[in-house]
């Protein structure tokens, strides 16, 4: 065996690391988001250049995708489609209600693009849930696996959590969009300013709570159980394969 054949071997079963399962919520999620605020607040871009700047990695991001693999990147087309329509609703100037209300259309853009992927068999939350359930673990990522593709004995239930954990996300999105919508024609302006970032954290920690309880947590059980689970029978084979001999 050759030193590129030994150093092949080992790459291929090396054990994926915490950034790897990041990178794309990283590239897809976190890097448009920052550079829109970097832009808008370190650099003093308009709102309308920050965003667009900040539209160009999802779009590249969603035109390889649809070049190379035939297909949609879920997170990279919906940051995308967040972006046009806050594009376009920047546009819109001169009526600061209206400009309150912006941010609740962005959520419901966000919240309805979640609840499609669930209806299509794809919940687009998993991307940023499964590295933290996995955390680099190779045991614990064929686990993840085995479960998702319906050959473990608890995969009928992981599949449920898996999409409940999104539904959450999607509806607490719509929920927040509502009621920055009504806070917005409703109450005075000078109010909703704050009273939108307080909503918003609000409904993130509630968010995280609740779908944390119900979807995440008991994922995170499951995948360690199947990985214990896996790794007792291997033990038991190879037990008996040496009582055998």
């Amino acid at each position: 065996m050759t030193t590129n054949t030994v150093s092949q071997g080992l790459s291929a079963s090396r054990t994926p690391g915490v950034l790897d399962n990041l990178r794309p919520l990283l590239l897809d999620v976190a890097v448009p988001l920052g550079s829109y605020y970097l832009f808008r607040n370190a650099l003093g871009a308009s709102t309308f250049a920050a965003l667009a700047w900040s539209s160009v990695i999802p779009a590249l991001r969603t035109g390889w995708s649809l070049v190379r693999e035939r297909t949609v990147n879920a997170l990279a087309g919906l940051i995308l489609v967040v972006n046009v329509v806050s594009l376009l609703l920047s546009l819109v100037s001169g009526d600061p209600r209206l400009m309150l209300a912006k941010d609740g259309a962005v959520s419901s853009t966000v919240g309805i693009g979640i609840l499609v992927s669930v209806a299509l068999g794809r919940p687009m939350m998993t991307a940023g849930l499964k590295p933290f359930l996995v955390k680099g673990d190779r045991a614990r990522e064929a686990a993840w696996r085995r479960l998702a593709s319906g050959r473990a004995g608890a995969s009928a239930d992981f599949l449920r959590k898996e999409r409940l954990f999104s539904v959450v996300w999607g509806v607490a999105l719509l929920a927040e969009c509502v009621a920055r919508v009504v806070g917005a024609y409703t109450l005075p302006v000078d109010t909703m300013v704050w009273l939108g970032e307080v909503l918003m954290i609000g409904v993130m920690a509630v968010t995280f709570a609740v779908s944390g309880a119900f979807a995440a947590g008991p994922l995170e059980r499951m995948v360690a159980g199947e990985s214990a689970e896996r790794h007792e029978a291997e033990g038991n084979s190879s037990l008996a394969g040496s009582t055998h001999r």
